[in-house]
């Protein structure tokens, strides 16, 4: 594993100011973890002086301070939430098209590529404008797509997948990534070269997301204020638990009858049903889609924090905010949470129904400890996960592959 080059300290000369293209092959912004990554990193990076636009999808929305420039509209892809799509390659090849056509004017000193897809664009991009590529990998493209059922492990396509996810790891100039395991996997599972791949966590705007009065987060959600609630804000599909914490919830009201659930995300649809057929919908609100900027106050209306993610070497943004906004969390034991909470979480057997339901109820009957590990979960946010140390990291990281490239 690399670690990063030695941050300039604030006595030596200010190098000059960098111009950043990020290729977000993606409907950005969506109010998803992998969105926040690419707007607090471009707004992280604006904040210490360098220029940041963003090139990505028709779809989504405009978040603030940050250039945006889209492909021409596709009418019919309307496809919001994460997970593969045979309609990538055309919108891939109309990212590359824009991308091009931005970048004439923008004269970028480097591309900032997130996703695989993302750095199969960059790689063609960076041979056209002879600048290096950094590839921000968020897990492994082969991964997901097992992950969303889109075809079948030692099937034809997931060889033809595992050997494109090695030759767009191999084309980047330098890879970031959002966890250790992460760093693990591609240098000991995909046989990268140790130098070229650092580990840069997610980060959390410990301004934005902070704990607001929680009277005045159940007021606005309609919640009465002596009720238990667990809190999960996230993607809705299995490799995120969400299927386990159903099956959980059962088992907590089990031991606290009057415990609720505060569900956030999207696409919800299949799992208010299954919640229905559960029987279990009376003590559960879905939200769907939270925007991102209403995220904090919703969060602050919960008595406790629940991640049952099931990816071991996909980064686990929601942690972080969690973290930000004050909240105990309980988690699956697993090296990315380790790594993001410390020891200042509970964490249930992993994949464990059971388990996480047994960690939900002790920790919300002892109030001690849920406003103790709130208080060190805040800390840690504000001590360690901050997006303006992230960004003093990557800065450092794009100038030592600039070196290089020089």
């Amino acid at each position: 594993m690399s670690s990063f080059p030695p941050v300039p300290s604030p006595q030596s000369p200010s190098p000059k100011p960098l111009r950043i293209l990020m290729l977000a092959p993606t409907p950005y912004f969506s109010d998803r973890g992998c969105h926040v990554r690419i707007y607090e990193e471009a707004r992280a990076l604006k904040k210490l002086g360098h220029e940041v636009c963003i090139v990505t999808y028709h779809l989504g929305r405009d978040m603030p301070d940050i250039p945006v420039f889209r492909i021409p509209p596709v009418p019919w892809y309307k496809k919001l939430e994460a997970g593969p799509s045979w309609h990538k390659p055309y919108l891939d090849l109309l990212l590359l098209q824009k991308a091009r056509s931005v970048a004439r004017s923008f004269r970028p000193d480097l591309i900032h590529a997130h996703l695989h897809e993302g750095a199969f664009v960059g790689s063609i991009l960076k041979r056209m404008l002879r600048i290096p590529l950094l590839f921000d990998y968020q897990g492994s493209l082969t991964g997901e797509v097992l992950n969303h059922a889109f075809f079948r492990q030692g099937s034809k396509r997931h060889r033809l997948f595992t050997f494109l996810e090695g030759a767009i790891n191999r084309s980047a100039d330098a890879i970031i990534t959002s966890s250790g395991e992460g760093t693990n996997e591609l240098v000991s599972g995909w046989g990268m070269a140790s130098g070229s791949v650092d580990t840069l966590m997610d980060g959390v705007d410990t301004e934005e997301f902070r704990p607001y009065p929680r009277a005045e987060a159940r007021r606005y959600l309609g919640i009465p204020d002596g009720v238990p609630l667990v809190v999960y804000l996230g993607l809705f599909n299995r490799y995120q638990g969400v299927d386990l914490l159903l099956e959980a919830i059962p088992l907590v009201r089990a031991g606290m009858a009057d415990a609720r659930f505060l569900l956030m995300g999207f696409p919800d649809e299949e799992y208010r049903r299954k919640a229905a057929r559960m029987g279990i919908d009376d003590c559960i609100i879905f939200t769907g889609r939270v925007p991102y900027d209403r995220a904090p106050l919703m969060l602050s209306a919960g008595d406790l924090a629940v991640s049952p993610k099931l990816a071991r070497t996909e980064a686990n943004g929601k942690l972080f905010n969690y973290m930000a906004c004050g909240l105990p969390v309980v988690a699956f034991e697993s090296e990315i949470n380790r790594e993001i909470l410390g020891e200042d979480a509970v964490y249930a057997e992993y994949g464990s129904a059971s388990a996480l339901a047994a960690c939900i109820v002790s920790v919300l009957k002892d109030r001690g400890l849920c406003t103790e590990l709130g208080r060190r979960a805040r800390e840690r946010a504000v001590g360690t996960h901050s997006w303006d140390v992230r960004a003093l990291q990557l800065v450092a990281s794009y100038r030592k592959l600039l070196s290089l490239k020089a």
